[in-house]
């Protein structure tokens, strides 16, 4: 049976897009039951009509505390039937009222390999730090900003003087393969959290590898 995801997103929704994609194409075992979005004028929302897939506007502007609207998202997404949450670009920080309605069962995507440069302007903060590596991250959401344990990561070099830019677009790149990957791992029942650690059940002992930007392993090989 395709696990039922609910996915928050607030913009352009491309991350949504390669979901739906993976989705559609057979490469993810899911069913985006539906989109909410805060924002009426994202075009991510167009995206999802074009898909035939549910959308749902609730606007955070007509919320008094972030508690309240939190509530509304979390009714919208029960009632769709969702089982996964999938934050994919939404710009809210979540509280402990929706966490609670989905215990280990939101996930995020954050365009840095976390710990490091959390928050926003993932992208802009490394290219100024002058790391060489830089990659995305997706992890279990917790109540801390980019915080949560993480469930796969990939990484990307930065080259010399390319400009912010050019590292979103490799960033990014690697965001709309990873995250149907890790969505994919909870539709197999595979993903397991012991403390800090995220455990994928069946997946090989890492060797001594150093990669940047690898495949992603076939675990159940």
């Amino acid at each position: 049976m395709a696990l039922p995801i609910g996915v928050l997103a607030s913009g352009a929704g491309t991350n949504f897009e390669a979901i739906a994609d993976a989705v559609a194409s057979g490469q993810l075992d899911a069913e985006i039951r539906i989109l909410v979005c805060n924002r009426p004028d994202a075009s991510v929302l167009a995206k999802a009509a074009s898909r035939s897939i549910a959308t749902s506007v609730v606007d955070h502007n007509r919320y008094e505390t972030r508690e309240q609207f939190d509530a509304k998202v979390a009714d919208t997404l029960a009632r769709a039937g969702s089982q996964l949450v999938v934050m994919a670009g939404f710009d809210r920080v979540v509280t402990a009222g929706l966490l609670q309605r989905f215990p280990g069962r939101i996930i995020n995507i954050h365009p840095a390999l976390l710990p490091a440069f959390r928050g926003a302007s993932a992208q802009e903060q490394a290219a100024s730090y002058g790391v060489t590596v830089a990659g995305a991250t997706v992890h279990i959401v917790d109540e801390d900003v980019d915080h949560g344990p993480i469930i796969v990561q990939a990484a990307v070099p930065v080259v010399p003087g390319e400009g912010t830019e050019a590292l979103r677009r490799r960033i990014l790149a690697q965001e709309h393969r990873i995250y149907p990957y890790a969505i994919q791992l909870f539709a197999e029942g595979r993903v397991r959290v012991e403390g800090r650690m995220v455990v994928i059940d069946g997946r090989p002992p890492a060797g001594d590898e150093c990669l940047i930007s690898p495949p992603l392993p076939n675990d159940t090989d």
